[in-house]
């Protein structure tokens, strides 16, 4: 009897992308399917607002292809924070809660998202608690290193 091996598709191109996300780093493979499961497609177009500072947070964005600018308002005019492209993702503080978003997300070309809601977040903590225990550990690693960062960068400058 000879044994054929059952081969796997390839993984999706979102599924890679996730895959390589500190985000989702400590998800097994059966439980990214889960969360690809669960994101929403969007595509923008380039100097199209993905979301406005102010505006209630209700989604954590991948980006898949192009790039987005985050910039904040000030009296003298927009303060450029970053370009973010591919493989990268904002708005992750919105999973967690609704206050306002601090910035705003421009698409700076031509570019396609994947949006994880915090709805579906939510039911995920109740439907499978170990992924959204994951998720959220991650969360509060990288909030911690952003404030650490942020921090450190207040100490520099007060140094000066």
């Amino acid at each position: 009897m000879t044994l054929t091996w059952i081969r796997q598709p390839p993984a999706s191109y979102r599924l890679q992308r996730l895959s390589g996300m500190s985000l989702f780093a400590t998800l097994s493979p059966r439980e990214l399917k889960i969360i690809d499961g669960m994101l929403h497609d969007r595509q923008y177009l380039a100097n199209e607002i993905i979301f406005d500072e102010g505006e209630e947070g209700q989604a954590l964005y991948i980006i898949l292809s192009g790039v987005v600018s985050i910039n904040r308002r000030r009296e003298h005019g927009d303060e450029f924070i970053a370009n973010l492209t591919e493989g990268n993702f904002f708005g992750d503080v919105a999973l967690l809660d609704n206050s306002p978003r601090s910035a705003q997300a421009k698409a700076a070309e031509n570019c396609e998202v994947a949006v994880f809601f915090r709805a579906d977040f939510s039911s995920l903590l109740e439907t499978n608690a170990v992924i959204g225990y994951k998720i959220s550990l991650e969360l509060a690693r990288l909030n911690s290193r952003r404030l650490r960062d942020s921090l450190d960068d207040v100490s520099r400058s007060e140094a000066l």
